[in-house]
């Protein structure tokens, strides 16, 4: 686990402590272009602060909608993202990629 993971989940713990409803997003699997590797997190709470970052972009925002929907329900989830190389060109990008991410509610 990198340290920037580590800074995650101090934050996260750090949020929880002081009363407030935390879900953690772990990014589980990636292939092909991907911004951030397997093992990246995404910490969000309930009013909405954020530290750490799964992708970037509307993934990101994606991602943080269903942290707070997961918060609400306590009901984790594993999320699926991807784009094919030849749909890549279509959006702007080089190439295709793929990931995965866990969401949770933090007890």
């Amino acid at each position: 686990m990198s340290h920037a993971s580590n800074d995650v989940l101090a934050t996260a713990a750090a949020w929880r402590e002081a009363g407030e409803l935390v879900a953690l997003a772990t990014v589980t699997e990636t292939w092909g272009s991907s911004p951030r590797p397997a093992g990246s997190q995404l910490a969000v709470t309930k009013s909405g602060r954020m530290a750490g970052s799964v992708s970037g972009g509307c993934i990101e925002g994606a991602v943080a909608e269903v942290a707070m929907k997961t918060i609400e329900t306590g009901v984790p989830q594993l999320l699926d993202f991807g784009i094919t190389d030849e749909r890549a060109w279509e959006v702007g990008l080089a190439c295709g990629g793929k990931l995965k991410v866990f969401v949770e509610k933090l007890a």
